[in-house]
């Protein structure tokens, strides 16, 4: 069906059921950022790829709401479709929320499914639609009705992640935890979220592509912990593991049943934004909800001595493997035929070659000239733009090793390119040095630091519609909350929590052209303590990767003597790093590519 085949389907759906608008997310189950195939209802329905979107459709409309990341690439994939594009913080444009406030008529039905709708904005659309009189159908999946064919939901299997990478026992976690429970007058924790439970139980699977989770729930009260998974994902050997740690494992269907069951007079600690709507609505009349962040996220942020000697060893390999593909990219241009996305499965090849890889931390991003100017661009079937020995190729990737996660962008130079892109090459790199450069107070968050990144682009009168920097989780993740860097709060991005020592945040700032070219690069920083005057506690980051910034696009003239002391300081270390791993040819090569300027 095309899509608006799929719209005409999806409304006689709502018809049936007097439905007059249904809101279709981007989510799971378990409200993670990118969910398995099963999951894909909303780019299913709208033609639109990319991994953030909302959909609400009506019986004569439809409108699709983005972040700036995808603005391009939506525009196109939503073209003849009837959706209308809702640029998310752009001006005049509404909120999901004002749209849902103002543009039903009162007394109509709203639905969606409960599954995959938060706690939190199923209760935000309850409360903002009560004055209306409006009613919420929440108990049926409509996409499914008309997917035929639908993928399977993902049973993939679970294995134990070893503590000598976990560096902590599930034991001493699930202490932990309990404390913090005790702390909150909690006598029971819900948990919904898939890298929580992951870093929790030691469990790592693949239900989620880049992504090694395991679909699951977990139930923590003072005495138990229980672990829902679907059957066959655990062997009885991993079963033995957790019931040596006090963990019972049932059935992944058995969730809502069991909290159903739970005591009128519990106490429960979950987090709204992680949760579902129907989970939250199963809850027993009468039992007390303690809103708050899971605990362990803030826990599983702050990564441990080992996790933090494993994420060094991680990201060597990482950047030898991106700097061998760089050599490769620079010594083939031109000479070769190679294409977007031929450029993406040799970086692969290289990657495959390292210890500990098991698979992309995310879909290579692989972009030439103007197709770089959409920050998260995916080429066609036939494998994307043609490269030539000239413009930029920005590359953005990233690996899952036992030993950590690891995301990295550069943006290579294939050849001669403008005395602009030269600029605006040279702005991004004094913006991504003066980040990492970074000496601040402990209580800093990183909306106090963004403006360091962006500042140099913002005197150009340029700007890029994202945030400068995520967090990245330990085999898990890409990104990670809570910390971040951003120039503004925004609350659904939870990533504005004070900086503390042991959290891995990217730093990326970027310019995008439309229609031009495209530049990002991105190391990944680990905040550290540095030292204490009195009482001031000064904190600091330390670069956790280790690959060269292409030099040839460097116009050392718009460098001051402290950002060419941080570039060489950097590029030397790269050299010690990676030199020693590299064919005698490519030694040569890395020399000249990390040589003073």
């Amino acid at each position: 069906m095309t899509v608006t085949q799929r719209l005409q389907a999806l409304r006689a759906e709502m018809k049936q059921r007097g439905i007059y608008a249904y809101f279709v997310p981007s989510s799971d189950y378990h409200q993670s950022e990118t969910p398995g195939e099963y999951f894909r209802c909303r780019a299913y329905l709208s033609g639109f790829s990319g991994s953030a979107g909302t959909l609400i459709v009506t019986d004569t409309e439809a409108f699709l709401w983005t972040d700036g990341r995808y603005f391009i690439q939506a525009e196109r994939q939503l073209s003849g479709s009837g959706i209308t594009l809702c640029k998310m913080g752009e001006e005049n444009v509404p909120t999901v929320e004002e749209y849902i406030a103002t543009a039903l008529p009162e007394g109509c039905v709203f639905g969606f499914d409960g599954k995959v709708v938060s706690a939190k904005d199923g209760e935000r659309f309850a409360a903002t639609l009560e004055d209306k009189k409006i009613s919420l159908h929440t108990t049926e999946d409509l996409c499914g009705l008309i997917w035929e064919d639908r993928p399977p939901l993902s049973r993939e299997k679970a294995f134990r992640l070893a503590e000598k990478y976990a560096g902590k026992s599930t034991a001493k976690k699930l202490s932990q935890i309990r404390e913090e429970m005790k702390r909150q007058g909690a006598d029971t924790h819900v948990v919904a979220s898939l890298d929580d439970i992951a870093w929790i139980y030691n469990i790592r699977g693949n239900d989620i592509a880049c992504t090694p989770l395991v679909l699951s729930y977990s139930i923590i009260t003072q005495s138990s912990a229980a672990l829902f998974l679907n059957d066959g994902v655990a062997d009885e050997a991993l079963k033995e593991g957790l019931q040596k740690e006090g963990v019972t494992v049932l059935p992944y269907d058995a969730l809502l049943s069991t909290i159903s069951a739970l005591s009128p007079d519990a106490r429960i600690l979950l987090d709204k934004n992680k949760v579902s709507y129907a989970l939250l609505r199963s809850i027993p009349d009468g039992a007390t909800v303690i809103s708050g962040e899971n605990p362990s996220s803030l826990m599983k942020a702050i990564k441990n001595s080992v996790e933090i000697e494993n994420l060094r060893i991680s990201h060597l390999w990482d950047g030898v493997a991106v700097t061998k593909f760089m050599y490769w990219l620079k010594k083939n241009v031109g000479k070769i035929e190679m294409t977007e996305g031929s450029a993406s499965e040799k970086l692969l090849e290289f990657r495959r070659q390292q210890p500990d890889f098991i698979e992309p931390s995310f879909n290579t991003i692989a972009a030439y000239n103007e197709n770089a100017a959409m920050m998260h661009y995916k080429p066609d079937d036939q494998g994307g733009a043609s490269l030539k020995a000239e413009g930029f190729l920005l590359v953005d990737s990233g690996g899952q090793y036992f030993t950590g996660t690891t995301d990295i962008t550069r943006t290579f130079v294939l050849g001669p390119v403008p005395a602009l892109w030269k600029l605006h090459y040279t702005t991004v790199l004094r913006s991504m040095l003066g980040l990492s450069s970074a000496r601040f107070l402990y209580g800093c968050r990183g909306i106090n630091l963004d403006i360091l990144a962006r500042g140099p682009l913002w005197d150009l009168n340029i700007d890029y519609k994202c945030g400068t920097g995520h967090g990245v989780a330990y085999l898990s993740c890409v990104h990670e909350a809570p910390n971040g860097f951003r120039w503004k709060v925004v609350p659904e991005r939870n990533d504005s929590c004070i900086l503390e020592e042991g959290m891995v945040t990217t730093d990326e700032p970027g310019v995008y052209m439309e229609g031009s070219h495209g530049i990002r690069i991105e190391n990944e920083l680990l905040c550290q303590k540095g030292d204490k005057i009195g009482s001031d506690q000064f904190m600091y980051f330390e670069t956790l990767t280790y690959a060269p910034i292409d030099l040839d696009a460097v116009d050392p003239s718009l460098l001051s003597f402290r950002e060419k002391e941080a570039l060489n300081s950097y590029h030397a270390m790269v050299y010690e790093k990676i030199a020693p791993h590299l064919t005698n040819e490519e030694r040569d090569w890395l020399k000249e590519y990390t040589k003073a300027v």
